[in-house]
């Protein structure tokens, strides 16, 4: 069946998608406009489930703060390409997402199912795989929440302070989002037990690297316990460089963060930090063997080689 210009016209409104994809949707629906939505909506869906096995390393942060800065959410979407990442309707969805996660406090797994079935319209169509991998939310009954989203929407914090103002909170999510190495608690009693574990096995190992060459040239041997001081000196500097109170404030180096909290009169109580692609696995592609590999293919004789 033949179908309008018009009638193309009022479903690429209802839809976004391309005219040929609601050309063909009409005709396959008889005319039927409604139909002709339902099978689009099928096919996202379909195409959507395909997509979503790619990986999806890039994106964008949504950040929302409450008016009155005690509430503050930041989440994390990704889409494949750096390009896509910077359509307007990826935009939007990010921070229609980022206002949800603001009004509920919903998780990651949350959200990502509230906007399942717009996610898989917007797959289809800028034709990437795209998630919905990480939210963050804080919020103070009694304090306030900072938080700083870098400009390329990348990188963000938020900082949950007793007291204090805009921009001290702006501040402190700002040295959480810059400072390097990243911190990974308020204080160094916060360390987990794996990670703690883990920093010792890598210092310990380095550490015995270290003295053997040392006794090899000198022909003498360390003292174990000179050894286990130089290990327990290593572990106390990196416990120092990953607590936040301990780390030399971004705008002040002169300043540790704890210094600078003390002189304000409030404390740090927790933050959170997102990173795009953060921890994603990501395939390199050797281009010039995928294209040698073709060029090799198409050369090949039919029926193979002589």
């Amino acid at each position: 069946m033949a179908v309008s210009a018009k009638q193309v016209k009022a479903l690429r409104e209802l839809t976004g998608l391309g005219m040929m994809d609601c050309k063909a949707a009409l005709e396959e629906a008889g005319g039927d406009l409604d139909a002709a939505v339902d099978g689009l909506r099928r096919k996202s869906a379909l195409k959507a489930a395909k997509k979503s096995g790619r990986t999806a390393a890039q994106g964008l942060l949504g950040l929302q703060v409450a008016a009155d800065g005690k509430r503050a959410a930041l989440v994390e979407v990704n889409i494949e390409t750096d390009f896509a990442a910077r359509n307007p309707k990826f935009i939007e969805f990010v921070d229609r997402v980022a206002a949800t996660a603001l009004a509920t406090g919903r998780s990651a797994a949350e959200l990502a199912a509230a906007f399942d079935a717009e996610r898989d319209a917007l797959v289809q169509e800028i034709g990437e795989n795209i998630q919905v991998r990480r939210a963050e939310y804080l919020a103070s009954e009694d304090g306030t929440v900072g938080s700083y989203l870098h400009n390329d929407r990348r990188k963000g914090a938020l900082v949950e302070l007793s007291a204090g103002d805009g921009e001290l909170g702006r501040d402190l999510a700002m040295h959480v989002t810059a400072h390097d190495p990243t911190p990974l608690v308020v204080r160094a009693e916060q360390l987990d037990e794996a990670t703690v574990a883990k920093e010792r096995e890598i210092v310990t190992a380095r550490t015995a690297a270290e003295v053997a060459e040392q006794e090899a040239e000198k022909g003498k041997s360390v003292p174990p316990q000179v050894v286990q001081k130089r290990v327990e000196g290593r572990l106390r500097k990196f416990f120092a460089e990953v607590s936040l109170l301990e780390q030399a404030f971004v705008k002040d180096p002169q300043l540790k963060v704890g210094e600078l909290l003390r002189t304000k009169g409030t404390q740090a109580r927790r933050f959170a930090r997102l990173e795009v692609g953060e921890g994603i696995a990501v395939a390199e592609e050797d281009f010039a063997a995928e294209v040698a590999a073709q060029v090799g293919r198409s050369a090949a004789p039919a029926g193979g080689a002589a």
